[in-house]
């Protein structure tokens, strides 16, 4: 379908001080004027309450609505402008600092507007019009070909035995999917992030424990002297061994994760700028890959992660008594080993680190 813009270029304006005031007043998550109450976050940006409670009970799922009898431990909110994440308390946003200022701004901002007269010429200048129709306004949906037209190619031209809609019904449905899938992209990156620290932290304590078995264990070999030499390098790189297997696991986790969040934050970007698109027709025929794009990320599975305990490097423990019998043959306590979740094959100088062959290829 072509359509053209129905005003020339010799009519564009400059913005109006109020045009730019607008501006100003328009909510980061549903790109429309701020909606009373507005909610200022500690990173001093401020939203719409409706619309900061949608994203912050998309994220904090198990968070308990107001009024609830049961007792809520408040959540996390991570601020859609600045990505600068705050801790909120059982209130949840109900329990952020209304701006009264701004809410004054937008009272003074619509009595202005609704002072001001009207302005045909504007308008008509956002309308698009036919080119297969003269005159024609852009003012319908073809929903079987998911394509703007107007009423004289449903009437008489070639989408006369199609089924239509309003643009504006279908504008605003459509605007709507893509809002809720933005904060469900939003909130599905925060559990990405989290899952990260986490990992992080993980890294931290494998490095840690590594540091203090192998701190340990060199302290008990330094009083075996020379005949314990070997054996003692040999139990060292045991340790390392471990520690670079468990680093190398968790690290490449890590990237894979990353990398979808990367994606992910790229698409928001993507879908966000398509929110500002004025014009109707144009809009809808944009976010097609947008939607299709939203729905392969959403479908992505539960997220793969280190079982409970992963970190533990306590299976690396020996015991110095009755050592003269066993110096030769002295070895990690197999009893230990076999708590962390490490089994040693019979034969083997070594442990098997309990990987599946796939999590060995990765």
């Amino acid at each position: 379908m072509n359509f053209a813009l129905g005003y020339k270029p010799g009519h564009l304006r400059e913005s109006s001080t109020m045009d730019n005031l607008e501006k100003q007043l328009i909510c980061p998550i549903c790109l429309e004027m701020f909606t009373k109450p507005v909610v200022i976050l500690p990173c001093q940006h401020n939203l719409c309450r409706k619309c900061a409670n949608d994203v912050f009970q998309a994220a904090n799922p198990l968070w308990q609505s107001r009024g609830s009898k049961s007792m809520s431990t408040g959540g996390r909110f991570r601020c859609p402008s600045c990505r600068h994440e705050a801790v909120l308390d059982r209130h949840g946003v109900y329990g952020l600092q209304r701006n009264l200022l701004v809410e004054n701004i937008i009272d003074i901002y619509k009595q202005e507007e609704s002072s001001r007269p009207l302005n045909p010429t504007k308008v008509e200048q956002q309308q698009l019009m036919c080119e297969e129709h003269d005159e024609e306004k852009i003012n319908i949906y073809c929903l079987s070909c998911e394509t703007p037209t107007c009423s004289m190619c449903k009437v008489f031209g070639q989408r006369k035995d199609c089924e239509v809609a309003p643009l504006q019904n279908v504008y605003k449905r459509q605007k709507t999917e893509l809002s809720d899938g933005i904060a469900i992209l939003v909130a599905g990156n925060d559990r990405i992030q989290a899952l990260l620290s986490q990992m992080e932290e993980t890294c931290r304590s494998i490095q840690e424990n590594g540091r203090r078995q192998k701190q340990s264990l060199c302290d008990k070999f330094d009083g075996l002297y020379a005949i314990l030499e070997e054996r003692k390098k040999e139990l060292v790189g045991m340790i390392s061994r471990q520690q670079d297997d468990k680093l190398d696991y968790i690290r490449s986790l890590m990237r894979r994760h990353g990398d979808h969040l990367e994606g992910a934050v790229k698409l928001v970007e993507t879908a966000i700028q398509s929110m500002e698109e004025p014009q109707m027709a144009v809009f809808l025929q944009s976010i097609k890959d947008i939607f299709k794009q939203i729905s392969t990320t959403a479908k992505v599975s539960s997220m793969e992660c280190p079982e409970p305990g992963y970190e533990s490097m306590v299976h690396f423990v020996i015991n110095t008594e009755n050592v003269a019998d066993m110096l030769r043959t002295i070895d990690f306590n197999t009893v230990r080993a076999s708590v962390a979740g490490f089994q040693k094959k019979d034969g083997e100088d070594g442990y098997d680190l309990g990987f599946s062959s796939q999590e060995r290829t990765t």
